[in-house]
């Protein structure tokens, strides 16, 4: 593509099953101070009305099945199809909370050695207290330019195209190619920014279920990626009792206990059971292995109703419509 005709930066959004919120990311991009931009949608199987959406927006739709799909290689599908030097990534269940939030993600570009931005994350009314504590703590309110770790998260960031086609992102992992990916980046010598400025809301709405397979394919991808790592049953009681009164001493101290006990306890103990049995996770990562860790439960089964053999009341038309 001709240079001149390129957009200013294009933006992939993995989802599945995200009508409740996509339509607000969406109006988001929208309203942003950069209006060149292409919209790609990386769509997984939805069954909802999350391509509708999506397409009344003018986004381009790119479809994976849920038999192929990894978060890695939904991503490569996308910037694969992106026509501008910077990518944009973006969960659809997020949304920007400014209107320069494409700007502030683009800055650190500027500088030619960097390779990936990410933003700020915070989450919204239906997230666990916990989670606000772990947003807290990874996406602090300060920005790094330059950032010793790897740490990154691919649902708020930026990186350069040109560098993701030298190295793709993993799409063998169950979860964290982008840690993955930001590791490659420090061993070759790129530069990873935190753009605190760049600042989304998260919003999860899970339940232990989802929670814990969540952690669960994560410490499988991090096991992966860290072969040497380890989780013990010590770490699993030592981090789980920590956290639990670190955010129980916070919630009351923010006099807010009451209302989210229930959930510090269940989600704390969710987290890093899930997380250890990652860790001890041994079976072999088949394609239905992927869809366990990465889709509810039952969300892909085929659902017929069960027949009835009893024929249903006739009303007459003056009783109806």
């Amino acid at each position: 593509m001709n240079k001149k005709n390129q957009p200013q930066c294009s933006i992939v959004i993995r989802a599945f099953n995200e009508g409740k919120h996509i339509g607000r990311l969406l109006e988001g991009i929208r309203q942003q101070t950069i209006k060149d931009v292409q919209v790609i949608l990386i769509d997984s199987g939805s069954t909802d009305d999350t391509v509708q959406i999506a397409e009344s927006f003018g986004t381009e739709i790119v479809s994976i099945s849920p038999q192929e799909f990894t978060f890695g290689r939904s991503l490569n599908r996308g910037i694969s199809v992106a026509q501008a030097d910077f990518v944009i990534i973006v969960s659809a269940h997020c949304y920007p909370v400014f209107p320069d939030w494409l700007e502030q993600l683009l800055n650190p570009f500027k500088d030619d050695q960097v390779a990936l931005s990410y933003g700020k994350q915070k989450g919204g009314g239906t997230n666990k207290y916990s989670e606000h504590q772990f947003f807290r703590k990874f996406f602090p309110d300060i920005s790094m330019p330059r950032q010793s770790q790897p740490y990154s998260h691919n649902a708020n960031a930026a990186i350069r195209r040109s560098i993701w086609e030298i190295h793709p992102y993993n799409e063998n992992l169950t979860g964290l190619e982008d840690l993955a990916w930001s590791s490659w980046l420090l061993q070759e010598g790129y530069a990873i920014s935190y753009v605190a400025e760049a600042e989304v809301i998260h919003l999860h709405e899970e339940g232990p279920g989802q929670t814990y397979n969540r952690y669960m394919r994560e410490a499988v991808a991090l096991k992966q990626i860290l072969p040497e790592s380890h989780f013990s049953l010590w770490n699993f009681l030592r981090l789980w009792t920590s956290s639990t009164v670190s955010d129980i001493l916070t919630a009351r101290r923010e006099r807010v206990l009451g209302k989210h006990l229930v959930s510090i306890l269940w989600f704390r103990l969710i987290q890093y059971w899930g997380t250890y049995r990652g860790y001890s996770f041994s079976g072999k990562l088949d394609s239905s292995q992927y869809q366990a860790f990465s889709y509810p439960p039952g969300i892909l089964a085929e659902k017929t109703p069960t027949p009835r053999p009893i024929q249903p009341i006739e009303y007459s038309k003056k009783d109806g419509d």
